[in-house]
């Protein structure tokens, strides 16, 4: 099994993400332990580079997403974003850029061929909780709080709020919002921000053995479904079959698709070309 290391540096500093590929699964890590991995200008930055790579990347057909240190993302950077307020403006030049390149961010994650799954531990609170309500799965160990609790300092999460609406039911996303407080795990694989939560223990594993599972279906038929779950989901009904309809002939009549349904007839395993 092959294993690439690719890292994004800056300034000769610690990179801030690294990439490590295990087979078609490449290990996205925020590398910031310092700050709690906080998304920073240049977090934005390199997490961008990074998926920018991978959507050309035709060898990889996961992506799993986790951090370093005690907690997975703290949100953006407050003490950056408190320093830009020196400029003549306020900071407000820095602020709309700051969130237009973040919201850019977090929707290119369902816009990316690849499957992505958050693996999350210690806390995701605001832009970091955002993070993992953009990705399309999330594995998160037992003790991890979310949080979208920047009215606890006075600052609606109003853009983290966008992916949590689309993630959890609406009264429950708003006393989030406006209570500031944050649930656990359980309560957020209750809600469906996360698809489970795990022991600490086996955190990694079971990220693992799904991640293993999804990359081990017919690549295109995963990425043709990707785009159109995202797709139909905001659609009228009718609209949503019309379009899905036309999908699904689409990939009915790729050759690996046909061998697959051909294998399953014979009972064998499917030999394609992926």
């Amino acid at each position: 099994m092959t294993r690439k290391v690719r890292q994004n540096r800056r300034e000769n500093k610690m990179a801030l993400t690294e990439r490590n590929d295990t087979g078609a699964i490449a290990w996205i890590t925020l590398n910031a332990p310092h700050n709690l991995n906080a998304l920073s200008n240049a977090m934005i930055a390199a997490l961008q580079a990074e998926f920018d790579t991978l959507r050309a990347d035709d060898t990889i057909r996961v992506i799993v997403l986790r951090g370093t240190g005690k907690a997975f993302c703290a949100g953006h950077d407050l003490k950056e974003m408190t320093a830009s307020r020196a400029a003549p403006d306020g900071g407000a030049a820095n602020f709309k850029d700051l969130f237009a390149r973040c919201a850019t961010l977090m929707q290119t994650i369902p816009t990316l061929p690849q499957p992505v799954i958050a693996m999350v531990h210690g806390i995701a609170t605001a832009a970091g909780c955002q993070l993992v309500a953009s990705c399309d799965m999330a594995i998160a160990a037992e003790d991890t709080r979310f949080g979208v609790n920047g009215v606890n300092i006075g600052l609606f999460c109003s853009t983290p709020m966008v992916a949590l609406s689309r993630n959890i039911p609406r009264k429950a996303a708003f006393e989030m919002l406006t209570s500031g407080a944050f649930v656990d795990a359980l309560r957020a694989q209750d809600l469906g921000l996360i698809n489970r939560a795990v022991a600490q223990d086996d955190l990694e594993t079971e990220t693992l053995a799904l991640a293993q599972t999804v990359a081990a279906k017919l690549g295109s038929a995963v990425r043709i479904g990707k785009q159109a779950f995202y797709e139909q989901i905001t659609m009228p009904l009718d609209q949503a079959y019309d379009y899905t309809s036309a999908v699904i002939v689409e990939n009915m009549l790729q050759q690996d698709t046909e061998e697959g349904i051909k294998a399953f007839l014979e009972k064998r395993s499917p030999n394609w070309e992926q």
